[in-house]
């Protein structure tokens, strides 16, 4: 037992022997304990033994407690806006020092209620007058070298009221994911009937009944629904709403109805709305050009507020910020090891030159610079990535980032020994750049984009690494696979006998936004779309500027529906770091969004929900973050563009850049789909979809993932594509004219046998696969690796399976056994000589067919 385990023990025991008491005084007895059994977060806890749902369970037994850090908070969500007049605090032995009592309308932006110093533990009953529906205990310094720990953490207060709104007169279902019973055909979708035009139309098959629905995002006041009909009008229906899309609450029932336009007000509350149809007026299908849900505007809680700080997981630091060193290493200490923790860190450095820094960075730690140009924030030091913490094997560096800075390393060159999810984006290198870790330990890789190395890279011992838009001063050698786009000073293709792949330009680029100082206005720059780039993309910097108060700075501790609102409401969103529950869909439905992470910020969907949905609109840009499976199954953790979904995006594209998947690892994680695109013309820059091989909540069933990457939409690109260990498909590609640049895999560790992974008489699920059905397809630069450490007997037929065809062309494509943990027969399809023994000696094939 450590010592923090101890004390707790000790705590705890003198605590049972007198409980205290905690009650209102008797001069505010008639107002409400408001939070008790409310639901609570809070921004890290000790063990699982002590949520931020114990503070507030009523039980003076149980307990919160945090991790052993100054800057911690517990909040809870009253469920809606109070006036608040007494905080009681009851404190276990470890106690806060220093604090303030904060209120939210919204869980995002804070006020000061009470500001303690000098506190002394036991009960802190406070008097404060003020209102929100967020209350938040947020520490400052710490009074024990422990967390902070409560029995209890009670608000009382009287609840408000909601004052009626008006019926708005925005269509709260335009964009929105629609659903149907049925299609009449695939030019009549259920998504024609939310798409805000009357030229298009869903319409079902011609049989009773039927029904067309919609999802809002969040559950919404609905107040009237309109109905634009096609000549097939339903005669007989009844609009309902749901919360959940399962059990249906009827506003309307309609009998008799002629077709055309009709408007009907309704009252109920839902995040679903459906037209069921019980009787055609026609012979044939029912057909809807449009479908409006209006919603009740107004209330108390008033719009969600953009701009404001950067949340307590930010560090912004300047040249003369005291003890900058100590800054850093206090975060590495922490992070170093915490491949499945939950805390996370983004430094922001301003403008100006650092002397003698040596930034270490952890797990979900990462640091950028704040100017508009890489040359605007200088460090005359190092930043580093080793793997000390774990005997000098670096194939488990994920999660961490670099961006937007110079570097002149202190003894010429730097070191970054990363794996996956560990981009190095927009830097300038004024010296060489290794990519092993001390002693050339194993190594798997990784990633730069839009860099200027002055010097040398030397990857060593990393097994493969894809760089685009760059220019280096050299390259010396490759592992298996070292694929180069648009990078000045890159090798030449030597695949016969070598690991390069290098193509002149990249076909389709457009860097990641980022945050910058403007003066002293934080603004995010969103850069424009390049094509046949080569070189970096600075200092020209083609873009716009967006002020930060058109995003609104998601918190830990804010909620799905905050989040959704702001969305509807106009504002992009960026998420501070931290780990965010979702109970919603988050739900991008309008064109030109931006949801920019910071520090790794993690999404995870509960309750089997997806975590993202975006509505087939131009130019959303995803980036920097990371969405973790639940452990209830969900279908879909990110989805791009509805089910058939077809509208060209190609002067504007989604793009999705630096934003990793998970299912497993950090417990128990389920999803059957990771990533699903179905609009045309996406660019996914940069991704690792990871189902987990170690870890917790790691088994072939326990995080059961079956489809890594799934592209039913067409012309989409993929540069700098990861995706390891799923049950099937890692890749299965559906649409037209799709493009991947760099591909790096590893089957599942852990298929029980070969009969496990057996389909259409194929042993085992290709790692790429092209449909049957595609006719162009391109891709450079692949490699799939076994690893098959619970059955090493499997043979796997091959690693890429496609269709032979003039129009589909795979370039630099090796299969590889690890160590001769299993084997591949093939490379592509039953093309290619198999792999054999155990000196992981890769299979290739320069060009296929």
């Amino acid at each position: 037992m450590g010592l923090r385990s101890l004390g707790v023990a000790l705590a705890s025991t003198v605590a049972l022997i007198a409980l205290p008491v905690v009650a209102p005084p008797s001069a505010l007895a008639a107002d409400a304990n408001l939070s008790q059994g409310r639901t609570a977060a809070s921004s890290s806890t000790e063990n699982a033994g002590t949520p931020a749902a114990a503070a507030v369970d009523g039980d003076t037994g149980t307990r919160w407690s945090s991790a052993a850090t100054d800057d911690q908070w517990v909040q809870v969500d009253l469920g809606a806006t109070a006036s608040i007049s007494q905080v009681v605090l009851n404190w276990e032995a470890a106690y806060a020092a220093d604090y303030k009592i904060q209120v939210s309308p919204d869980g995002g932006s804070w006020t000061d209620l009470r500001t303690v110093t000098g506190g002394d533990g036991g009960t802190d009953t406070l008097t404060v007058s003020g209102q929100g529906r967020y209350v938040r205990m947020q520490g400052i310094h710490r009074a024990t070298p422990w967390g902070y720990s409560l029995w209890e953490f009670q608000v009382f207060g009287t609840p408000g009221t909601t004052q009626p709104g008006s019926c708005a007169a925005a269509n709260s279902a335009q964009g929105k994911t629609a659903s149907a019973s049925s299609t009449e055909n695939a030019g009549t979708p259920a998504s024609a009937a939310v798409d805000g035009s009357d030229s298009t139309r869903w319409s079902s098959q011609a049989a009773d009944p039927q029904w067309l629905r919609v999802d809002l995002g969040v559950s919404q006041d609905i107040c009237k629904i309109d109905l634009n009909w096609e000549a097939a009008y339903g005669k007989d229906f009844q609009l309902q709403a749901s919360a959940d899309g399962q059990s249906w609450t009827t506003l309307k029932t309609v009998a008799g109805a002629i077709g055309g336009r009709a408007s009907y007000e309704v009252s109920g509350t839902g995040r679903y709305v459906r037209m069921l149809g019980t009787a055609r007026g026609t012979a044939y299908g029912y057909s809807l050009w449009e479908v409006a849900v209006h919603t009740t505007s107004g209330g108390t809680s008033g719009p969600v507020q953009g701009g404001g700080d950067l949340g307590p997981n930010v560090i912004v630091v300047d040249p003369s910020t005291p003890n900058l060193q100590q800054k850093f290493d206090q975060v590495f200490t922490q992070q170093e090891s915490a491949q499945f923790g939950s805390e996370r860190y983004q430094f922001l450095l301003k403008p100006g030159t650092y002397n003698g820094i040596n930034a270490q960075l952890g797990f979900y730690t990462s640091i950028s610079g704040l100017g508009l140009n890489p040359d605007d924030t200088q460090i005359n030091g190092d930043i580093t990535v080793d793997a000390g913490w774990f005997n000098g094997n670096a194939t488990q560096n994920f999660w961490r980032s670099a961006e937007n800075l110079a570097i002149t390393p202190s003894n010429g060159t730097d070191r970054w020994a990363v794996a996956q999810a560990a981009p190095f984006r927009r830097i300038h290198v004024k010296g060489g750049l290794n990519l092993a870790p001390n002693g050339y330990g194993w190594a798997s890789g990784g990633y730069i984009a839009d860099t200027k190395i002055d010097g040398t890279v030397g990857p060593y011992s990393q097994q493969q690494w894809y760089t685009r838009d760059s220019s280096v001063g050299g390259w010396t050698n490759g592992v298996w696979n070292m694929t180069f786009t648009g990078v000045q000073g890159a090798p030449a293709t030597n695949f016969d006998t070598g690991p390069y792949t290098t193509l002149d330009t990249t076909p389709i680029s457009r860097e990641k936004p980022f945050l910058y100082l403007d003066g002293n206005d934080y603004k995010v720059f969103v850069p424009a779309k390049r094509t046949n780039a080569r070189g970096v993309s600075w200092p020209a910097n083609a873009g716009t500027s967006l002020p930060i108060s058109q995003f609104y700075l998601v918190k830990p501790g804010a909620t799905a529906a905050t989040i959704n609102t702001a969305l509807a409401q106009g504002l992009n969103l960026l998420f501070t770091p931290g780990v965010y529950h979702l109970d919603q869909t988050i739900n991008v439905t309008r064109s030109d969004t931006v949801v920019l992470g910071l520090g790794l910020a993690t999404l995870v969907p509960d309750g089997g929900i997806d975590a993202l949905h975006v509505a087939d609109v131009d130019g959303v840009r995803l980036a920097g973050f990371l969405i973790d499976a639940g452990a209830t199954r969900s279908d879909t953790l990110l989805q791009i563009g509805p089910a058939g979904a077809g509208a060209d995006h190609s002067a504007n594209p989604t793009t999705m850049q630096d934003v990793f998947i998970r299912i497993g690892g950090a417990g128990p994680g389920l999803a059957t789909n990771s990533v699903v695109v179905n609009s045309d013309d996406v660019v996914i820059d940069h991704t690792w979809i990871w189902r987990a091989d170690h870890g917790q909540g790691v088994g072939w069933e326990t995080n059961r993932a079956d489809y890594g990457l799934v592209v039913n939409g067409d012309d989409v690109l993929t540069t700098g594509l990861f995706v390891e260990h799923f049950n099937k498909y890692d890749v299965l590609w559906n649409g037209e004219r799709g493009r991947t640049i760099f591909f790096q895999n590893e089957k599942a560790y852990d298929a029980p046998n070969a009969a496990a992974i057996t389909h259409d008489g194929i042993v085992g699920y290709a790692a790429y696969k092209v449909a049957d059905t595609v006719n162009v397809h391109e891709a450079w630069g692949l490699g799939s690796y076994c690893n098959y450490t619970s059955d090493p007997s499997i043979v796997q037929r091959h690693g890429f399976q496609v269709p032979v065809k003039t129009g589909i062309k795979l370039h630099s494509i090796q299969v590889i056994s690890l160590g001769g943990k299993g084997q591949y027969a093939h490379v592509v399809n039953d093309a290619g000589a198999p792999t054999s023994g155990t000196d992981t000696i890769p299979s290739k094939i320069t060009q296929f067919p």
